[in-house]
């Protein structure tokens, strides 16, 4: 046996990305990881959606963004799976992604178009660091058919990148659609069952490798309108709740809700414009019940600076939005 510990990395010939995967490999073998400040957070690369979750996306636990469709939930995940890559300094982790598809295909160009505008997203960061990073080197793409497929994607192969520093963000997209097509009404008992294994090895994975999980959630209508009773596991005021019920609410850690709203929005004046979306922080344990209002351009996901509450409020009922209004 080799004992790598001392080794002298500079004198071994060598590629740089291997020593550096080799590195990472040895610390989270010995339970080390000593840049890591306390309460660090992965940035979601834009200051206003940090600043509504406070830093950005918890290292440990499972955080959920449930939405409609066309809501703009995938685009969060494409955009963390860039941003993980940044050093610690810039709100990264200095590691890849793994994405997990479960319904759709994985949406290659558009991470593509997301790479090629890192620098209009990012301006204040040094452009030759963006150049530095060979993104799409960095993301495993999974796809699982069936839940067995999906319990073993988790439990055997996401390991193996864990253990290896290969990646530190963990992205499902979506939870929802095998739990929901591969059961019938009458099996919520077996569904529950199944579910609660899934995220038992989410949060081991969490735990175990200081790694944040996002899982992308469908929706529910709520026939009968929205229920007080709901407001924590749901946006009050509208007719829809994350799917999979309570069995999956508490397995959340961090609750995100997005949606979509009439009209549309602009930032600067060459900016483009954008349908725009409010993000709502539905429960979480460290932070309280917010929400902002955002857009999903060309670059990426941006957050809308604080607008006042009847600004947003005609915006959600109308639509009626200037490129400079509530600025």
């Amino acid at each position: 046996m080799v004992c790598m510990g001392n080794m002298d990395w500079e004198q071994l010939e060598l590629n740089p990305r291997i020593i550096a995967a080799v590195k990472k490999a040895l610390q989270v073998h010995r339970g080390e990881c000593p840049s890591l400040e306390p309460g660090h957070k992965l940035s979601l690369a834009c200051p206003v959606l940090d600043a509504l979750l406070r830093g950005g996306v918890p290292l440990s636990g499972i955080t959920e963004l449930a939405g409609e469709s066309s809501a703009g939930k995938t685009q969060f995940g494409l955009q963390l799976c860039l941003s993980v890559q940044y050093p610690l300094a810039y709100g990264g982790l200095n590691s890849g992604a793994v994405y997990i598809c479960t319904e759709d295909s994985f949406p290659i160009k558009r991470l593509r178009q997301l790479i090629t505008q890192q620098a209009r997203l990012r301006p204040e960061l040094p452009q030759a660091l963006i150049r530095s990073i060979r993104f799409s080197d960095n993301i495993y793409i999974e796809h699982a058919a069936d839940l067995g497929a999906l319990q073993a994607c988790v439990s055997q192969r996401v390991p193996i990148l864990l253990s290896r520093g290969l990646v530190r963000l963990v992205v499902v997209d979506s939870v929802a659609a095998l739990f929901r097509s591969e059961f019938q009404a009458d099996e919520g008992i077996e569904r529950a069952r199944h579910m609660l294994a899934f995220a038992a090895t989410l949060h081991r994975l969490s735990h175990n490798y200081s790694t944040p999980v996002l899982c992308i959630n469908q929706v529910t209508d709520v026939m009968d309108g929205p229920d007080p009773a709901h407001c924590n596991f749901g946006l009050v005021d509208n007719k829809v709740l994350p799917a999979l019920g309570m069995a999956w609410a508490n397995q959340v850690m961090v609750r995100l809700m997005l949606l979509r709203l009439p009209g549309c929005v602009g930032i600067g004046e060459q900016g483009g414009t954008s349908a725009p979306r409010r993000l709502e922080v539905v429960f979480a344990p460290h932070l309280p019940r917010a929400s902002c209002l955002c857009g999903v351009w060309e670059e990426g996901v941006r957050g809308l600076p604080n607008r006042p509450r009847s600004v947003t409020k005609r915006l959600e009922t109308t639509g009626e939005l200037g490129l400079n209004d509530g600025t």
